[in-house]
């Protein structure tokens, strides 16, 4: 049995008769303090107050808790920093001073697991992971022998994220010198846009994002510093922090390499660049907006290769694939794929472009901007400046003899109804819809002003998604699962279900998770939901029509998929569960 739970059957914390139950379930004298929590025996709050008063008093290591992954870390440092009247800091919530870091070793820093946050007239501000490690604090105060150190308190796992966010910034110390020497050496803004260095520090950045996996790149000035941060698997990290004197060249020679106007710093700009990094060459779509501090810069990386990936490669299970493909095969009609922002539509959009192109049939879309580039398909780009919206394109595009046309979003009355007018002279439309289920999509489009039996004469399927993180094989644990959650789950899942989740490792960059994936629900419109939809049915007589049909929703997809393995319940549960 582990330490703290006989420690607590000892003390008389928790009964014999309590553990000797669990035993008797067959639960492992592992897991014996994990059930306890679970079953309500003890609350977290009672076990967390235990633990702080026993590492007070020296007989527990704070490392102790790194053993149990139900504990929550954060909670038991609050809790200390508390009783010990210290400061616990979230270290994402603060512009730390870099300036400061560089005064200390970073071979010190991670040896103590300690980090310097903050200088002012009195004292320097010192996040440690112990506080109560009194030889750290004495080694970290002999390299301030000027002033005191103030004592707070953070999770390890964010002081060892920004040590080695510290250790990044090393790897490039030579390059920034050498900025900061051309900086020095510059006399004019034409000679700055091409220093050597930014160009050699902007391949850095690029390739470090792309090899992270990243979708997007943020280049964003603080009052203090210019952070770099990248979007992986849909969550932002940080992955670069310069000093703020890197940024206005950096920025400059962004803008230069899209095409923008350097010497507009007023109002947004939009553009796009394609370089070669590795053997691969990569879009990258940028977009520039002023903030208090200078301008935001976001890349989207555009990889070539997702074009073209096959919709059952984007995790699609075979049975949606079937819907949707039997969907796409029908010769005219409107086909709608929906879901907020982000959840990976227009990937399904050009998966479904790949399906149908061919050299039979003319193919145009009409996006916004246009992102990926393709083979046998006529693509045109939205641009407002000069008058062409999306429904300007689509009617010159019906004088174009299209058989398929692709629209990049439906966003108003108008181009809705050109879509559906296409779809009923014979072309087959397939578009996007911001709504969070398939059904949805069809009271979105009567609320938009489309008649009823236009709708069922022009909709062939809808199909809702999102993504899902998927857990990372090389650290995939089995996962406690609340009883409140289970219960919720009643219905859905077999009893005695196992779950899984990540732990976190090297691989995964301490995430658990590595890639993400589709969920999905398909909704074809047979004969039966036309007459419905014609009808003016409501959304509760078109879904038992469509589950009589065998239906399947995006919350059930995604919880098989957690039965699967694929994902974690809180995945399923974050993206789908309306």
């Amino acid at each position: 049995m582990d330490r703290i739970t006989t420690d607590l059957l000892s003390n008389g914390q928790i009964m014999q008769v309590q553990v000797d139950r669990l035993l008797a379930k067959g639960i492992s004298k592992n897991h014996i303090l994990r059930d306890i929590l679970l079953s309500g025996f003890m609350t977290t709050e009672r076990l967390v107050r235990y633990i702080v008063e026993q590492i007070k008093q020296g007989t527990y290591e704070l490392s102790l808790i790194e053993h149990y992954d139900y504990i929550p870390e954060k909670t038991v440092l609050l809790k200390l920093a508390s009783e010990l009247n210290l400061c616990f800091i979230d270290l994402d919530t603060i512009d730390m001073d870099y300036k400061l870091m560089q005064r200390v070793p970073l071979i010190q820093l991670k040896k103590h697991n300690a980090i310097p946050v903050s200088e002012d007239d009195l004292s320097v501000t010192i996040v440690f992971y112990d506080p109560l490690d009194i030889n750290a604090q004495e080694s970290i105060q002999r390299l301030f022998p000027r002033k005191p150190i103030k004592v707070a308190v953070s999770t390890k796992k964010q002081i060892q994220s920004y040590l080695f966010k510290l250790e990044l910034k090393d790897s490039v110390k030579g390059l920034v010198k050498k900025i900061h020497d051309e900086l020095h050496s510059i006399t004019t803004i034409e000679e700055q846009q091409e220093a050597s260095s930014i160009l050699l520090l902007i391949d850095v950045i690029l390739k470090a994002a792309i090899n992270g996996r990243a979708s997007d790149i943020h280049v964003e000035p603080t009052e203090k510093n210019c952070v770099i941060r990248v979007r992986v698997d849909g969550k932002l990290t940080e992955m670069f922090i310069f000093e703020k004197k890197i940024y206005p060249p950096l920025a400059s020679r962004l803008k230069l390499l899209a095409n923008l106007d350097i010497a507009e710093r007023r109002k947004p700009q939009d553009g796009r660049f394609s370089t070669t990094v590795g053997a691969q060459e990569f879009d990258f779509r940028i977009s520039t907006l002023p903030i208090l501090y200078g301008e935001s810069i976001v890349m989207r990386i555009l990889d070539k290769r997702k074009a073209l990936v096959k919709l059952e490669d984007a995790g699609m299970d075979t049975l949606s694939y079937k819907k949707l493909l039997k969907g796409l095969q029908a010769p005219h009609g409107i086909i709608l794929v929906t879901g907020p922002t982000g959840s990976g539509k227009t990937t399904t959009l050009y998966g479904a472009l790949h399906e149908l192109r061919n050299v039979e049939d003319k193919v145009i879309t009409v996006e916004d901007p246009v992102e990926y580039r393709m083979n046998l398909i006529q693509q045109v780009q939205v641009n407002s400046k000069v008058g062409l919206s999306f429904a300007d394109a689509l009617r010159s595009i019906l004088r174009q003899d299209p058989d398929k046309i692709m629209i990049g979003e439906i966003r108003d009355k108008e181009t809705l109804e050109i879509a559906i007018k296409a779809a009923l002279t014979g072309h087959m439309v397939i578009s996007t819809l911001h709504t969070n289920d398939s059904i949805s999509a069809i009271t979105r489009m009567v609320d938009m002003g489309i008649p009823h039996y236009l709708i069922s004469g022009a909709l062939v399927a809808i199909q809702a998604q999102r993504l899902v993180r998927k857990i990372c094989k090389s650290c995939k644990i089995e996962e406690n699962i609340p009883i409140e959650t289970i219960e919720e789950l009643k219905g859905f899942i077999p009893e005695n279900a196992v779950f899984y989740t990540g732990k976190g490792c090297k691989e995964c960059n301490d995430t658990g998770f590595l890639g993400r994936e589709m969920i999905c629900e398909v909704l074809n419109i047979s004969e039966k939901l036309s007459s419905i939809i014609a009808k003016g049915g409501s959304k509760e007589s078109i879904y038992a029509q469509a589950v009589e049909e065998g239906f399947v929703g995006i919350f059930e997809n995604g919880i098989q998929k957690a039965l699967n393995g694929v994902t974690s319940v809180q995945e399923v549960l974050k993206v789908s569960k309306t």
